[in-house]
């Protein structure tokens, strides 16, 4: 049995230590809202946020996150008021089908949080995430607004 801290709140998970984050978040906490893409860290829709940094949690054991703060996408919006980033992609209609959009807005705003104004650059640098839509442009647009915002 492990405890997590996923959202603020503790969770009690009864996993071998070994199991990624990823299927401990999903099946045994139940939000859905951490994707399982390519299970080796290369696509980036499980993506959440291990102490502020964005991590691929297909990738990540269970052993190693205890002890510190985990957040997924539906630990973002606080009393139910969507973040900056959150709205900049609706804004920009940034979703196609949809289902990396969790990990980017993840990785957006780890991004944000330690770089309030990235450059070109720092944004194709931070944003390794792969959409198959091809929504890139929307994506560097909806963060240059969130940076704004």
């Amino acid at each position: 049995m492990a405890t997590l801290n996923i959202n603020g709140k503790n969770q009690e998970v009864d996993v071998d230590p070994s199991t990624p984050l990823l299927w401990a978040i999903r099946e045994q906490v139940g939000l859905t809202g951490t994707k399982y893409g390519c299970g080796i860290a290369q696509c980036g829709s499980c993506t959440v946020h291990i102490d502020g940094a964005a991590v691929r949690s297909c990738v990540m054991p269970v052993a190693a996150v205890q002890g510190k703060k985990i957040t997924t996408i539906e630990g973002l919006a606080q009393n139910g008021v969507l973040t900056k980033v959150q709205k900049a992609w609706l804004e920009h209609e940034v979703p196609q089908c949809g289902y990396c959009q969790s990990g980017m807005i993840m990785a957006a705003t780890a991004l944000l949080n330690s770089k309030p104004k990235p450059t070109d650059g720092d944004i194709d640098s931070a944003m390794t995430n792969i959409c198959r839509c091809g929504t890139f442009q929307q994506v560097r647009d909806a963060i240059h607004a969130a940076a704004k915002a």
